[in-house]
């Protein structure tokens, strides 16, 4: 899509759920960072805000929180969440609020772990930085020295698209390339290979988020080493920093006794828990779990640029590396706007006052709204995890927590500005029958077993069509799924996708040749370029 709001609010696309929303606030060029602020007055240019922070002004926001959180809690209807604020090297708040699942008792608290959706693609940008600080690897490695048999649709791409280029979205593939698939059961090699299928636009000079895109950078990382990514991420990242909470493993998430589950709000504004997210194919980009006092530790690194506790976990050139804004990744817009960028694997843009912040937010339509934040000049992080559908509460918290922090004040209702220009659209069905009824007196459509067959392209595989019980039966995926097709009129269905990214009805067409014979099936929800499958024989 992009949406983009006053706040700099990326969503991600008007057709979700691509995994993903992303939150792009954040970093400037520091030469003291990290460590105390210095004053207005000291600060160099690059550094300096207008607006001040008067002493004591950043205690009263963290002692706002419990009041905040409980309002947006209330508000929302969000059954849980939970907040951690770090500030120096210190873990200054963390709480948890509200419970693990609507209609039971069990509390969330400081150690209950939630998916983390893709604020995954930060956490791990940081295990990559970390293999880069031991030369394992580096962030201009070219994927295919790690991983020979990968391909794109350009050769000149395919020789040179890099680890970095693939954690900053700009290798020219399409937005979110290859969750469609996914959605489909297709696993994580499967997917990366049909990845060479996709059109491409023009390549580091285009931002399009791509979960599988930085996926394959973090399986080219994990090959180096011969070690699976979520076992490389325990090595350098979630053991040395003691997050014992933390896996990039979906199996660890589902053994947790204090887990978070997932819920979705219905029309009617009750929320229910949803189907289980299951993220491995996707794991460095969306499936990492986590509490909110193992992320403190993480931010704690971050904002120490690579120390813990007086230890080096991530070499701090290979970190200042991934936080360094690497392409625009907001519309082209008018100069008035503040601009927004991505790094490694990380947000990157400044805030009203002028401040540098580094942000990410995850999102799984499916039961999971997650959202951090850090303002390097103060030393200060704050990261909200929320087991409900993404409808902009920890985004919300999290920016008026950092307006009291800059201001004094809350400037403005956060939750309305988050859903209404960056959540709200992401619901919307695109389709061409979205919001229509089936015409009173439709096109007829020719007799079943005329359209039944196999219908097949390199990218999806195999659909198969069937005739079952007097309608039109389709099989989609390695499993497959079966999907009841209507008959909308002529030679159009309509089916109900499911899955990640399913947003409502979509169009299927069957198309036909010179002869008026079946000859091509296309399927509107798709992935653009490669949603037309011919029929065999």
């Amino acid at each position: 899509m992009p949406l983009s709001c006053q706040a700099s609010v990326l969503a991600e696309r008007a057709a979700p759920w691509r995994c993903v929303l992303v939150i792009f606030l954040v970093l400037g060029v520091r030469s003291v960072w990290p460590g105390s602020a210095p004053t207005a007055a000291d600060s160099p240019p690059p550094q300096w805000s207008a607006v001040a922070i008067p002493p004591g002004q950043i205690d009263r926001a963290v002692a706002a929180i419990d009041r905040l959180a409980g309002d947006l809690l209330k508000r929302s209807g969000v059954p849980g969440m939970a907040v951690a604020i770090v500030r120096g090297d210190a873990l200054v708040y963390v709480r948890g609020f509200g419970v693990r699942q609507a209609g039971q008792s069990a509390p969330v608290d400081a150690d209950t772990v939630f998916q983390l959706a893709s604020l995954s693609k930060p956490l791990g940008a940081t295990v990559v930085a970390a293999a880069v600080g031991r030369g394992w690897i580096a962030w201009d490695t070219p994927i295919v020295a790690q991983l020979p048999w990968f391909r794109l649709a350009d050769s000149y791409v395919t020789r040179n698209v890099t680890v970095g280029d693939l954690y900053a979205h700009r290798s020219g593939l399409p937005d979110h390339a290859g969750d469609s698939l996914e959605d489909l059961g297709y696993g994580r090699t499967a997917v990366i290979e049909r990845l060479r299928l996709l059109p491409l636009t023009p390549f580091r000079s285009s931002y399009a988020y791509t979960n599988f895109g930085l996926t394959t950078a973090a399986e080219a990382v994990a090959a180096s080493r011969g070690v699976t990514w979520a076992r490389l991420s325990d090595e350098l990242i979630y053991r040395p920093l003691g997050m014992s909470a933390t896996s990039s493993d979906f199996a660890a998430y589902a053994g947790r006794r204090n887990k978070a589950v997932g819920h979705v709000r219905r029309d009617d504004g009750r929320w229910v828990p949803g189907a289980v997210r299951q993220p491995d194919a996707q794991s460095p980009a969306g499936g990492a779990s986590s509490s909110v006092r193992d992320l403190a530790r993480w931010m704690r690194m971050v904002l120490a640029l690579g120390s813990y506790e007086g230890r080096e976990v991530v070499a701090r050139a290979a970190l200042l590396e991934a936080l360094a804004p690497r392409i625009r990744s907001d519309p082209l817009s008018p100069p008035v706007n503040r601009a927004s960028f991505y790094g490694y694997g990380i947000g990157i843009s400044h805030d009203g006052a002028g401040r540098a912040r580094l942000s990410h937010s995850g999102a799984f339509a499916l039961g999971s709204g997650t959202s951090f934040t850090l303002l390097p000049s103060e030393n200060l992080g704050i990261v909200t995890l929320t087991n409900g559908m993404p409808i902009g509460v920890p985004e919300a918290l999290n920016a008026a927590f950092l307006d009291l922090v800059e201001t004094g004040s809350v400037q403005r209702d956060w939750l309305d500005a988050f859903w209404a220009r960056g959540f709200q659209p992401l619901y919307r069905n695109p389709g061409s029958l979205a919001g229509r009824d089936r015409p009173d007196s439709p096109a007829p459509a020719r007799l079943l077993q005329a359209y039944a067959g196999r219908y097949v392209n390199n990218y999806y595989g195999e659909v198969g069509i069937a005739v079952e019980g007097g309608q039109l039966v389709m099989d989609i995926g390695p499993q497959p799924l079966r999907f009841g097709l209507r008959h909308w009129s002529g030679d159009q269905f309509s089916y109900e996708p499911v899955g990640e990214n399913a947003v409502g009805t979509a169009a299927v067409w069957f198309r036909t040749d010179a002869s008026g014979r079946i000859h091509t099936l296309e399927i509107e929800n798709f992935e653009p370029g490669v949603r037309v499958l011919t029929r065999q024989p």
